[in-house]
């Protein structure tokens, strides 16, 4: 590539005012591999390491480099110890776990991590944070206060809402608040072809999650695990559903310690018998970012990459202009912005930052994926309402306008 001098040069000055930005010393690195000098490439590659050893990106390039090196230079230096993080900045460990199969079938590998995340981690969502320190988080923390009142923590809590919201960061939210394990469950855990299996690597998954007590078992996509028995037709799906509701009343009578949780898109495909009291009996809707939850999301997307200095006073106009965005949505619309800054970069050979212009495109060629969703649940909210379980779902979908 042309002018590959002033391209790193110009990354090396971006490091300088951000040390810390791993994404780009990689990068630096292997340009520097590219243009012929091992040396300087594993130099960055040991300053990412040092704090993150097990970066793939920075081992790669590291590898490349000394293959590449010519014969005889004086060996690299070991690299120091990475410093230990804190226990409460600790990245989430994750335990695999093989649950023996005793019947002769397959095992059942689970993965049990203990996440660091906190619900003061989640932007926005206060109503959601608010129900779920109420009706679980708060009696868990005060037992003398749940005596009491007589709260019990049967049952378990089932999160709803448009694709890309942050449902699975909020169940591992609430691990981190109990500091429990958390293990998540999908329908490629569980499904067998084998009549019988699948029932069976149900039951040994929530027997890992009572054997690693205080656990957190998230059911993703449970509408896939708990379809409506009336809609299915294959007596093996039957059963699944069955042993689901069976394993859900003995965690949440006989097994102290395991807290189910459960997120789904589609909650009217989930069997009404997983929504009666002591199983999935509390709903919690969760809906895409309100305003300042997006402008955080929107900078904490941009914070790791080369920006111009008229983007900063732009990103609350974005926010605002980006009403119903998800927040998945949010993390695209900056990933277009990106790229059309990089394919500049390519074309000219010089670094270019991401401009307010750039934002202003991306949010043109971006549209809210929620929309979708939220046509399809008005109907659902209108006319198939049983004792009121959508009207929260209903009085959002009318501020918004969006039926």
């Amino acid at each position: 590539m042309p002018n590959d001098d002033g391209v790193v040069a110009a990354l090396e000055g971006a490091l300088e005012r951000d040390p810390g930005n791993t994404a780009l010393a990689v990068h630096l690195a292997e340009l520097l591999l590219a243009a012929g000098r091992p040396a300087e490439a594993l130099a960055r590659c040991r300053e990412v390491l040092a704090r993150e050893p097990g970066h793939d990106g920075a081992l790669a390039v590291a590898e490349h480099a000394l293959g590449g090196e010519p014969a005889g230079p004086v060996a690299p230096e070991p690299e120091p110890a990475a410093p230990q993080p804190e226990p409460d900045a600790e990245p989430a460990t994750v335990v695999p776990l093989r649950v023996v199969d005793g019947g002769g079938g397959d095992d059942v590998d689970a993965e049990i991590e203990r996440p660091t995340v906190k619900l003061e981690d989640v932007g926005g969502l206060e109503d959601v944070k608010r129900k779920l320190n109420t009706a679980f988080l708060g009696p868990m923390r005060n037992p003398g206060l749940r005596k009491a009142y007589g709260k019990s923590l049967r049952g378990g809590l089932m999160l709803y809402g448009p694709p890309g919201c942050g449902k699975t960061f909020v169940a591992r939210a609430v691990a981190g608040e109990l500091g429990a394990r958390f293990t998540a469950v999908g329908i490629n855990d569980v499904l067998d072809m084998y009549i019988g299996e699948s029932e069976r690597k149900l039951h040994e998954l929530f027997q890992t999650a009572r054997r690693n007590a205080p656990c957190v078992l998230f059911l993703d996509e449970v509408d896939a695990l708990g379809q409506k028995r009336s809609h299915l037709r294959h007596s093996g799906i039957r059963g699944t559903v069955n042993q689901l509701l069976a394993e859900l009343d003995n965690a949440s009578s006989a097994n102290e310690g395991v807290f189910v949780l459960a997120a789904t898109n589609h909650p009217w495909d989930v069997d009404t018998a997983l929504r009666r009291p002591g199983r999935f009996d509390r709903m919690l809707l969760v809906l895409p970012p309100d305003e300042p939850a997006r402008e955080a999301i929107l900078r904490l997307n941009l914070r790791e990459r080369p920006l111009a200095g008229d983007v900063a006073p732009e990103i609350a106009k974005l926010a605002a202009r980006t009403r119903t965005y998800s927040g998945a949505d949010l993390a695209h619309l900056c990933e277009t912005a990106a790229e059309a800054a990089m394919e500049a970069s390519m074309e000219t050979g010089e670094l270019r930052p991401i401009t307010a212009k750039d934002l202003g495109r991306a949010l043109k060629e971006t549209k809210p994926s929620t929309r979708a969703w939220f046509e399809v649940a008005y109907n659902y909210a209108m006319f198939a309402n049983e004792g009121g379980q959508y009207d929260e779902l209903l009085v959002y979908i009318k501020e918004h306008r969006l039926s």
